[in-house]
């Protein structure tokens, strides 16, 4: 779904390096009108004040120019200066350079070049958010929560976002090493892997027994609704019109574009609202509802989330927790309820700027807090030690959550089948490690498959 009425197209992002919407239009009059560029100059003692900063800029910048023990580059000091402004502001601000905002557009729409991995800033390294699957990254053993401290040898430490992103990018078939640390191990980890041409599937689907529906979202680019409705065709073939229930698995999903987060919940509800954003000036104050037409109506739901679900994700699985549409399964989500804007600039680069929050359709905002699942499913017996922030609320910079409703968890559901209280939380002491080729060893999912059968159950007992 297009968003047209505004001026810019929206996407929610985690703060990866690749996963946002694309500006529709001219971004002078959004910068006059909501940076406050002429309210600032209309009254006397605000631009006496910001003439004196920008002065300031001014003599630093001239300052580096002339003494800085080596020569500079005017456009390095003036985009370094810019991405510091932004990323100065919260976790997901930040500003791109040509290369970088076209390499964004390329990710959109789901094919890029590299490693396969979605990755943020934390505290002078580069954390995972999580490989993609079938990429380069993830046949090496990238996991979610790594630390990048060195590519190649060379440490992370004072490289950008961007350019950290840079050099990870490069030919098809050329070599790459990562060094990582990683909870649980004392000692860096060293991966080589051969880059490649990423060509995204962002949805997955096959029919597990009894008829139920396993359906895993990747990421939210422009062909994840089309991919979800096509899946969803291809399970009701494959079970002969019979299939009894849908388990949606979005763990590790890190979010993408906000109009494909309404699409894909829209898919499930028939009809309310799916998402609100509230911006600084209440008139780009936005709300989203259902049109009808669930795909799957009178289907048990079960959505799988976990830390690394973000953003989009976590505006589905709100949507489909408020509304009773689904059952959530597994551990509270990432906790990012903010919206950002890509606004192009001058000279082909862009800046990623957070605009709004955005609210589940009971008035929740997730900011800092995550989604907690209905039923919650850890997915190993031991919790070990993470290097570095976990979730969005461990972020430095992070924005406040504020605006919504009671900041409290969504109440606890009666329409539950009586079953839910023999799930275990946990995996048992023989339970077998997990690998991802192999889905009965995957716990998480193995308990919602019992829980969609027992819901798959209740339906058809309801329904005599």
């Amino acid at each position: 779904m297009e968003l047209r009425p505004r001026r810019f197209r929206t996407g929610l992002l985690i703060g990866a390096a690749f996963a946002a919407g694309i500006a529709l239009g001219p971004a002078s009059g959004f910068l006059s009108r909501h940076l406050g560029i002429d309210q600032a100059f209309a009254e006397d003692s605000n631009r006496t004040d910001t003439y004196r900063l920008l002065t300031l800029f001014g003599d630093v910048f001239e300052r580096v120019r002339a003494e800085y023990v080596e020569p500079t580059n005017d456009r390095d000091l003036v985009e370094n200066a810019i991405n510091g402004m932004l990323t100065g502001l919260d976790p997901h601000s930040n500003y791109m350079n040509a290369k970088a905002f076209r390499d964004m557009q390329v990710q959109t729409r789901g094919e890029f070049g590299g490693l396969g991995i979605e990755v943020t800033q934390d505290n002078g390294f580069i954390k995972v958010i999580s490989p993609i699957d079938d990429t380069p990254a993830a046949r090496a053993g990238v996991k979610a929560g790594d630390l990048i401290v060195a590519l190649d040898g060379k440490t992370v430490q004072g490289l950008s976002l961007n350019e950290a992103v840079e050099k990870m990018r490069g030919a098809p078939n050329s070599r790459i090493t990562l060094t990582v640390r990683r909870e649980g191990n004392d000692k860096p980890i060293e991966m080589s892997m051969t880059r490649e041409i990423i060509h995204i599937q962002v949805v997955k689907q096959r029919l597990e027994p009894g008829d139920i529906g396993y359906i895993r979202l990747t990421s939210f680019n422009e062909q994840t609704d089309a991919g979800l409705k096509k899946a969803i065709q291809t399970l009701k073939q494959q079970s002969g019109d019979k299939l009894k229930a849908i388990v949606l698995d979005l763990r590790n999903n890190p979010g993408g574009l906000l109009d494909q987060a309404v699409s894909v919940s829209d898919d499930f509800v028939d009809q309310g609202e799916i998402v609100s954003t509230r911006a600084r000036h209440p008139e780009d104050s936005q709300r989203w509802n259902a049109k009808g037409g669930d795909l799957v109506p009178n289907l048990p739901v079960v959505v799988l989330i976990n830390g690394g679900s973000a953003s989009a994700s976590e505006i589905v699985a709100g949507a489909l927790q408020d509304h009773h549409r689904a059952v959530l399964l597994g551990t509270r989500s990432f906790g990012k309820g903010s919206v950002q804007t890509v606004i192009p600039l001058p000279g082909n680069g862009a800046m990623r700027l957070t605009t709004a929050r955005y609210y589940t359709p009971s008035g929740r905002s997730i900011q800092g807090l995550g989604i907690t699942p209905d039923v919650e499913v850890q997915a190993s017996r031991t919790e070990t030690p993470r290097f570095g922030p976990e979730r969005e609320a461990d972020l430095n910079h992070v924005l406040k959550n504020q605006g919504g409703t009671p900041n409290q968890p969504a109440p606890p559901r009666t329409d539950l089948p009586p079953m839910v209280k023999e799930i275990p939380n946990k995996p048992p002491e023989n339970w077998p490690t997990f690998d991802a080729s192999k889905p009965d060893t995957d716990f998480q999912l193995q308990q919602a498959l019992v829980l969609a059968k027992a819901m798959a159950g209740q339906k058809r007992v309801s329904l005599h």
